[in-house]
């Protein structure tokens, strides 16, 4: 098997990893936000275990899909573009100069984002509800970009 051929089905794999990624993180976004997230919901999570369920579905989700998407399909696809790969920034920028995200620096924020949400959420409900809806804010550039690498993939026939 070349070279060539395990990146392809790599690839492969990730995009339905991905796109199954995509499916619950929209679901759960949904779900979570079809009121809008107030104190008075963040102070409800101790009494009411399904909110709670929700809200570490989205931030798991959340984390799970910028994960696979940033640290290992974008990679993985720049690597098979020919493109050097390198720390995490600058695959990122590569993937910004390629059209293949929409800004690096809001990919970095999402980053930053994600740390807090898994690191932080549970002490201070201020920080949670604004967490939550800036990460609600992302959900559909973080969508976007797994879909347009999934989509260039596509086109170049390795799916």
């Amino acid at each position: 098997m070349t070279l060539q051929t395990k990146i392809v089905l790599r690839l492969q794999f990730l995009v339905r990893v991905v796109r199954k990624e995509c499916q619950h993180l929209g679901t759960t976004d949904q779900r979570l936000f079809k009121s809008v997230f107030s104190l008075e919901r963040a102070t409800q999570l101790e009494a009411d275990p399904d909110l709670a369920e929700r809200v570490e579905a989205f931030v798991s989700r959340f984390g799970r899909l910028q994960d696979t998407v940033g640290d290992k399909l974008l990679p993985l696809l720049l690597d098979a573009l020919g493109e050097k790969t390198g720390a995490a920034i600058d695959n990122l920028d590569r993937a910004e100069r390629l059209s293949l995200i929409q800004s690096a620096d809001e990919w970095m924020s999402m980053r930053i984002l994600r740390n807090q949400m898994i690191h932080e959420y549970v002490e201070d409900p201020v920080v949670l509800i604004s967490a939550l809806q800036t990460g609600h804010a992302f959900v559909p550039g973080l969508i976007a970009a797994a879909e347009k690498m999934i989509a260039e993939i596509e086109g170049r026939g390795w799916l």
